[in-house]
C-alpha cells in the first residue's frame, strides 16, 4: 500500500506544480494588465473637496466631495479624505463605483465641537478596475485649513423677521407687547396690511388718497450678552463646554436683539474683563459680535465679580439689559458674588443665566437599588435643590433669573428677552 501511494503522489505532484506555476503566470498576467490600464494615464481620476469659509460650532457642517473618472471605463474608488485630528475619527472612508467617463458629487457631515483651526489633510482616492487586482492611489487638496466660529448656523433658524409667526416652531413664545410707547415717523400712502386706526385723515383728505401715520419704537435699548469664561464654564455637556454654549446663545440673541431694533453688545470677563463690543445698531455690528466671540477662552482662573462690577460702573452709564451666563452650583457660591450682583442690579436689569445638572435629574429619577444609588439620588437632590434655592435668593433681590439646560439655553434667553420687552422693562 505504501509503494502504491508513493507512486500516486510522485505523479500527481508534478501535475500539480505545473498547473499552479501555469496560474501564476495568468494571475501576473492579469496582473500587468491591470497595473497597465490603471497606470497609462496621469490624470485618469480627479478629485476636489470642497469645504465651507468656516465651521459652525456644535452644528452639522457639509463637505463636498467631487469625483471624476476620466478613464472609458467603470472603476471603484475607496475614498479616504484624512479629516482634522479633532474629530479623532480613524476608520472614515467611503466606497462607491463610478461609471466610465463620468463625475459624482458627494457630502459627508462634520460636527466640531470647539472653536478654533481645523486642518484637513490630503483626499485619497484609491481606484481599481473590474479586476480588483491592483488599486491605484490618487492624492488631492493638501492642507486646507477651516476656522470653527460660534455657531452662525443657528441664527437662521432663530431670525425672527424671517420665521416671522412661526415661533411656536421652536419653542419661542409668542408675547403680545403691552404698554410700549411709540413715536411718529412719518406720514406714507396706505398699503394693504396697514393698520386702519393709523389713518390720517387731514392728509387723506388732503392728497385725496388714503394715507396713515408711521410710528417706531420710541428708542432702542443697550442690549449687553456678558460671558463668564472662568472655570466653572468648562464642564461639559454634549461634548460642548457649558462656554460654547453661552456663547453660541449670545451669537444668536445678538441677531434677535439687532432684528427687534435694539442695540446689542457684548464682552466677557474672569481675572479680567475682555472681549468688549460696545452696544450698537449698525450693519457691522454682527461681524464685530462673531470676531469677538471667536477669541473667547477660558483662563481656568475663579471668576472676578468684583472686578466685573467696576469695569460695568466705569463704561456702561446709560441703564441697560445685561443677561450674564455663568454657572452656580451652591447658594454659598451665590452668595460670595451677590453684593456685586445686587450693586449692578442698582443701575441695570440683570438676568443671570445658569445652568441645569441634567446627570442630576437622571441620579434622582431612578429607583435607588442599593445603599450607593440611595447616597447618590439623595446628594443629587440636595443639589438640584440648591439651584432652586439660587432662584430664590435673587428673586429676593429683585434681579431675574433663567435657570436652564444648555440645550435650551438659548430658546429661553429669547424668551425672557422678549417677554422684558412685552413688559416695556427693555
Amino acid at each position: 500500500m505504501g509503494i502504491v501511494s508513493c507512486f500516486i503522489l510522485s505523479f500527481i505532484f508534478p501535475k500539480l506544480f505545473y498547473i499552479s506555476k501555469l496560474l501564476l503566470l495568468i494571475f501576473s498576467a492579469f496582473a500587468l494588465l491591470d497595473i497597465f490600464i490603471l497606470y497609462r494615464t496621469k490624470t485618469g481620476f480627479l478629485g476636489t473637496r470642497q469645504v465651507p469659509d468656516k465651521f459652525s460650532n456644535g452644528d452639522d457642517n457639509e463637505v463636498f466631495l467631487r469625483l471624476e473618472n476620466h478613464y472609458t471605463f467603470p472603476v471603484f474608488t475607496k475614498i479616504i479624505d484624512e479629516i482634522p485630528e479633532q474629530f479623532q475619527v480613524r476608520d472614515f472612508s467611503i466606497e462607491k463605483k463610478v461609471k466610465a467617463s463620468s463625475v459624482i458629487e458627494l457630502k459627508y457631515k462634520l460636527r466640531p465641537t470647539a472653536r478654533g483651526e481645523y486642518t484637513f489633510g490630503k483626499l485619497n482616492v484609491f481606484v481599481s478596475t473590474l479586476l480588483g487586482l491592483v488599486s491605484r492611489r490618487f492624492h488631492f487638496d493638501n492642507k486646507t485649513m477651516v476656522p470653527t466660529y460660534p455657531a452662525f448656523l443657528q441664527l437662521k433658524k432663530y431670525d425672527l423677521l424671517a420665521i416671522g409667526n412661526n415661533l411656536t416652531m421652536y419653542g419661542i413664545k409668542k408675547i403680545r407687547r403691552i404698554g410700549h410707547t411709540m413715536e411718529f415717523e412719518q406720514i406714507k400712502e396706505y398699503v394693504i396690511g396697514d393698520d386702519l386706526r393709523t389713518i390720517n385723515w387731514k392728509a387723506t383728505a388732503k392728497q385725496r388718497q388714503l394715507m396713515v401715520n408711521q410710528y417706531q419704537d420710541e428708542k432702542s435699548q443697550p442690549v449687553y450678552s456678558v460671558i463668564d469664561k472662568g472655570r466653572m464654564m468648562k464642564m461639559p455637556f454634549d461634548e460642548l463646554s457649558l462656554l460654547d454654549y453661552a456663547i453660541n446663545a449670545t451669537l444668536v440673541m445678538s441677531n434677535v436683539v439687532l432684528k427687534k431694533q435694539d442695540k446689542a453688545g457684548m464682552f466677557s470677563f474672569s481675572k479680567k474683563v475682555e472681549n468688549i463690543v460696545i452696544a450698537e445698531k449698525r450693519s457691522s455690528q454682527m461681524n464685530l459680535i462673531l470676531e469677538a466671540l471667536y477669541n473667547v477662552k477660558t483662563d481656568f482662573y475663579e471668576s472676578d465679580y468684583g472686578r466685573l462690577y467696576a469695569n460695568i460702573k466705569q463704561n456702561i452709564k446709560h441703564r441697560s439689559l445685561l443677561l450674564l451666563y455663568t454657572n452656580f452650583e451652591t447658594v454659598e457660591a451665590l452668595n460670595r458674588q451677590l453684593p456685586y450682583l445686587k450693586g449692578i442690579a442698582k443701575s441695570h436689569l440683570l438676568v443671570v443665566i445658569f445652568f441645569k445638572n441634567t446627570e442630576l435629574d437622571q441620579l434622582i429619577n431612578n429607583d435607588a437599588k442599593n445603599i450607593q444609588e440611595a447616597y447618590d439620588k439623595v446628594i443629587a437632590e440636595k443639589f438640584s435643590f440648591e439651584k432652586r434655592l439660587i432662584v430664590n435668593q435673587l428673586k429676593k433681590y429683585g434681579i431675574h433669573s433663567i435657570l436652564t439646560t444648555p440645550e435650551n439655553l438659548t430658546i429661553d434667553a429669547i424668551n425672557k428677552y422678549l417677554e422684558m420687552k412685552s413688559r416695556g422693562l427693555v
